[in-house]
């Protein structure tokens, strides 16, 4: 089984953007030492927890930044965007990085309604044109004029990078089914559903100029401590951050496991952090390798993303190395 990373360059307490951006690139650098297969970053916008809203640029420093490991969005936002300038950044992309860069996809507005209208010139987007979009894109991407405009996407190169449709519904399993790309479920956002929207997409899936055979993976909350209980004391701050993200809060800075810990839950918070549990696997390295391969098994998957958020941030790259470790990747990648 393949592992990989989703990062969202998360800001913690009593840090910047820039230390967050720092983070990150500290983090895929040992990452690649560690044997992980891919590493995404994600696109938020007007959000003072996550620093990425500019996926493309980063994905740039951190293929220059990295030897190894493949490198792409988790994902770029179209409907915000021209298929065509989108296919051109990720030709100049995979042209400075050949066959190591992934183009995420999604159709989310990537923060609050409001982002719709700042992105679109005041207009919300035809996400009803999605599909189109997505259509164009992949024409693009491989030396094809969709639109008859005599233009192609350049540079023109030997490779392309490939489409990874990300979605947490059937809706996007059945789209990315019927034009041909790869799927990614998004079980981190949504722990239901997961199972049979990933048998829809293998099920329904068509060949297209991109693939000829269905490509999925699983995306999860994760993580893995040197004890349960260390573990359950690292995870307890995300649970606060997502309990406050529910609530409407103004998603500040990740908290402290300390804060967490001292936090008065009420009955009712109580039973949604045992039910945002259910997007997430937390424990010690055994407990976690056990987890993760039921869930590749549940989902009919060979490679699951992780995404782990935890304060402070060294205690990330320590929960990544435990599970590497267990799961003896670096014997996997030689």
């Amino acid at each position: 089984m393949k592992l990989s990373i989703l990062d969202q360059s998360p800001i913690l307490t009593g840090m910047s953007p820039r230390d967050a951006f720092d983070q990150t690139t500290e983090l895929i650098q040992a990452i690649d030492g560690f044997g992980f297969h891919r590493f995404w970053v994600s696109e938020h916008h007007s959000t003072q927890s996550l620093a990425g809203s500019a996926p493309e640029i980063l994905v740039a420093h951190l293929a220059s930044n990295s030897k190894r490991i493949r490198v792409g969005t988790g994902g770029i936002l179209i409907p915000h965007y021209s298929s065509y300038k989108v296919a051109e950044v990720f030709r100049v992309l995979e042209t400075l990085h050949p066959k190591r860069i992934d183009l995420g996809i999604g159709r989310a507005p990537g923060g609050a309604p409001s982002v719709n209208l700042a992105l679109n010139g005041g207009k919300f987007p035809d996400v009803q044109n999605y599909p189109t979009q997505v259509g164009d894109l992949m024409a693009y991407l491989h030396g094809e004029d969709p639109q008859n405009l005599d233009i192609q996407a350049t540079p023109i190169g030997e490779s392309a990078p490939p489409i990874w449709m990300l979605g947490s519904s059937g809706t996007s399993a059945r789209l990315a089914a019927s034009l041909g790309t790869s799927y990614s479920f998004a079980h981190f956002i949504n722990g239901h559903g997961g199972t049979g929207a990933m048998r829809r997409y293998f099920e329904h899936f068509t060949p297209s100029i991109q693939q000829e055979t269905p490509q999925g993976n699983v995306s999860v909350f994760a993580v893995c401590g040197e004890t349960e209980g260390d573990a359950e004391l690292l995870a307890s701050s995300l649970d606060l951050a997502i309990l406050k993200i529910e609530q409407g809060g103004n998603r500040s800075r990740f908290p402290t496991k300390e804060e967490a810990s001292s936090y008065p839950y009420s009955l009712f918070e109580k039973e949604r952090v045992k039910e945002n549990r259910k997007r997430m696997i937390v424990g010690n390295p055994e407990q976690v390798k056990q987890e993760l391969e039921n869930l590749a098994e549940s989902y009919g998957v060979d490679e699951i993303i992780l995404n782990t958020i935890v304060h402070p941030f060294e205690e990330r790259i320590k929960s990544y190395e435990r599970i590497a470790k267990i799961f003896k990747l670096n014997e996997k990648e030689g």
